[in-house]
């Protein structure tokens, strides 16, 4: 049985990379009351301060809106805490980066790497793409990184959750040697984790990155599945379609912490151009199998590829192969 699915969606200069499926979580409600009996009395009133003027007056804290989530949501994050476990004790969801068991030939490695640069799995209708190949698609400016929560994803989560993506990051502009960092100026990447009763926040948040986002992918957004638990979508600018500008990714917050690390490994990488799975590709988190959950040695090979400038956006397969075959025999050499 297929337990993860991935939904690629574009629309011109528009991806929306592989959602697997396989991903949601959530968390409770509580209550307490008070008797107005039992309150000592009120303090007199302190007499008002001066006025500040506005201009130099402090900023109040930022406080994340929190919100409860719905018995929905939660409900969610107990079927995919099982799921986790499940995947985990059938020895899926490996976080090793391949091993003696996964050896992989320099054919292997560039017959991978044409599937999942210059194919998609599926068309902005979700319908199954063509199969011929497209261009190359990647960014050829810096990639600055933001990490927001909807609502209802609770404090400690968040923190985590911001710890683990700036890792990530950092690692991702390692293996590329592409400027990809997190910045809380003008970015261009944003990461939304975001729980089933978040949709509207990442709705408004998909509309000011893309104002001209289609309502497939928006329509998408506000009725995701219980199978899909995260997605890319990937924009180029108007001059440029091949080479990305913005990209936002939604991470169902009910999932677990491996699952939900899985996601960002995922979807990071697809949106910085390896839109595509492949069955056939192993040890790789671009395969529907679910056997490993984070980016593997593999994958680092393709990502380090795809951002050598030898190979440009918009090229195709057959101007791109001489060049692979290249940059392969130099990382296998090299391996």
């Amino acid at each position: 049985m297929r337990l993860r699915t991935q939904t690629a969606l574009r629309q011109g200069h528009e991806r929306s990379g592989q959602a697997r499926a396989t991903r949601l979580r959530a968390l409770a409600l509580l209550a307490c009351a008070a008797l107005a009996a039992c309150l000592p009395a009120a303090p007199p009133p302190a007499p008002p301060s001066p006025a500040t003027p506005a201009a130099i007056r402090p900023p109040s804290p930022a406080q994340p809106s929190m919100k409860q989530p719905s018995a929905y949501s939660q409900s969610l994050a107990q079927r995919y805490a099982r799921l986790e476990q499940h995947l985990q004790s059938q020895g899926l969801l490996r976080t090793d980066g391949g091993g003696p068991d996964t050896v992989f030939t320099d054919t292997d490695l560039l017959r991978n790497f044409e599937r999942i640069a210059f194919y998609d799995e599926h068309t902005v209708s979700g319908a199954r793409a063509a199969n011929r190949p497209g261009t190359l698609r990647k960014w050829t400016g810096p990639v600055r990184v933001s990490v927001g929560f909807g609502a209802t994803v609770p404090a400690n989560q968040r923190d985590s959750d911001r710890r683990m993506v700036s890792g990530f990051t950092q690692r991702l502009a390692r293996v590329t040697g592409h400027p990809i960092s997190m910045s809380g100026n003008a970015p261009n990447f944003h990461v939304f984790f975001m729980t089933a009763d978040d949709t509207r926040e990442a709705q408004a948040l998909l509309r000011s990155v893309a104002p001209n986002v289609n309502s497939a992918t928006l329509s998408l957004i506000a009725n995701l599945p219980p199978s899909i638990y995260c997605l890319v979508t990937a924009f180029g600018s108007n001059d440029s379609r091949v080479s990305y500008t913005r990209a936002v990714a939604f991470v169902r917050a009910e999932q677990p912490d491996l699952m939900r690390r899985s996601c960002v490994h995922e979807e990071m990488a697809q949106g910085l151009g390896l839109a595509n799975d492949s069955p056939r590709a192993r040890p790789s988190i671009f395969n529907d199998d679910d056997e490993f959950a984070l980016l593997t040695t593999h994958d680092e090979m393709l990502l380090n590829m795809l951002y050598n400038p030898a190979l440009r956006p918009g090229m195709g397969i057959d101007e791109a192969r001489p060049i692979l075959r290249r940059l392969i025999a130099r990382a296998m050499g090299a391996s």
